[in-house]
């Protein structure tokens, strides 16, 4: 299709960026504030020959996109914070039979019901930590409508490439918020598929992967035989209790991720140059933030903001790299401090700050503003 300008919310703007990336199967149970995703899929799905099925559960959602993903299908989800809750089990299965699939998680005021109607950014640790055992996942953090398009395709094209679950990490802010979306013409999408072994049957193992560590992945139905397990498997993906088919195993499906941070993280960096207090922010916050930088640098303060578009591999050198030119760093959350013990973490000795908000309305460029003019007048 030729591009496309629609005036829309953050929901839908997902939906598209998802149904442009390719995306032919969507899994979904409706939850507050993510159901308007999948009453678009239900609308769109039958329009590009997809499927969209609700099911009784978040549980049944995850999994039939597991198992859609293994057909070839280019394959997605969308929830909020209890739905997520519900389907870490299966995203841990996912991490370790390596499916690629997209989970799109618009959050929500917690802990338990919470605040279905309010956002919150109190789910970044749970996408990160919410299943068991040792693993690393991608996580990115759209702060516009235009991102939630832009992101989603960017999901798919992570999850294809590195054969893993991939969340897009949004606030409700942004899921419900509208703005103008440019749907760019398919011709200038740069779409990425994952890599289809090409090895006599005979000779093909599942879980042998290339030099870049991830394995070519044969389909349900196709000519190679395969064995899918939760289990630790070696490369033939038969279950093993070794230890070297342990540590081989799941040293890989870390460093497939860490390996590659630098291709996979994405930050903004916004009036940083000469900036003495630097700003660290990503989703509804950090739009709050470049207001108030604005008005602060014409007071005459140096500040700058340094925008997390990816979460998840965490950005570590980007955070030192900070601390190493600014005097103090702030973190506006809208939580109690997530990403914020990691910016500490990564900007030891320089002085960290944390704004907080656990629910409701982000963080307001007034209220920034007067906690950049208290940094700066101490």
């Amino acid at each position: 299709m030729p591009e496309r300008v629609m005036f829309t919310m953050g929901d839908i703007a997902s939906a598209e960026g998802a149904l442009s990336a390719g995306c032919r199967y969507f899994g979904g149970y409706p939850i507050t504030p993510a159901t308007e995703i999948a009453e678009w899929m239900a609308l769109r799905m039958p329009e590009v020959g997809g499927a969209y099925v609700q099911y009784e559960d978040e549980i049944a959602s995850i999994t039939s996109v597991i198992g859609a993903s293994w057909t070839g299908a280019k394959a997605m989800t969308a929830t909020s914070g209890p739905g997520v809750s519900l389907m870490l089990e299966a995203i841990g299965l996912a991490v370790m039979t390596e499916t690629p699939l997209v989970l799109v998680n618009i959050m929500r005021g917690g802990p338990s019901t919470g605040q279905p109607t309010k956002g919150q950014q109190g789910d970044v640790m749970q996408a990160k930590w919410g299943s068991h055992g040792d693993y690393q996942i991608i996580a990115l953090t759209p702060a516009s409508v235009q991102e939630m398009f832009d992101q989603t395709v960017q999901a798919f094209n992570l999850s294809e490439r590195y054969r893993t679950p991939v969340f897009v990490l949004a606030d409700e802010t942004v899921g419900h918020m509208r703005e103008k979306l440019v749907i760019p013409d398919e011709k200038d999408l740069k779409l990425e598929y994952r890599k289809l072994p090409t090895v006599d049957p005979e000779k093909y193992l599942p879980f042998k992967p290339d030099d870049d560590l991830v394995p070519p992945m044969a389909l349900l139905g196709s000519k190679y035989q395969f064995y899918a397990t939760g289990l630790t498997h070696d490369q033939r993906g038969y279950p093993s209790d070794k230890e070297d088919v342990q540590i081989e195993l799941i040293t890989r499906l870390n460093d497939k991720i860490l390996k590659n941070a630098d291709k996979i993280i994405d930050v903004e960096e916004y009036m940083l140059e000469d900036a003495k207090i630097g700003v660290i922010a990503y989703g509804t916050p950090s739009r709050s933030a470049k207001r108030a930088i604005k008005e602060a640098r014409n007071q005459g303060i140096k500040v700058g903001l340094l925008r997390f578009k990816t979460v998840w591999p965490f950005p570590e050198e980007q955070v030192a790299d900070l601390a190493s030119k600014v005097d103090h760093i702030v973190v506006a959350e809208q939580n109690l401090g997530q990403v914020y013990h990691m910016v500490r973490s990564a900007a030891a000795p320089t002085k960290v700050h944390l704004m907080t908000k656990p629910a409701g309305m982000p963080q307001l460029p007034h209220e920034i503003l007067k906690k950049i003019q208290e940094i700066d007048s101490a």
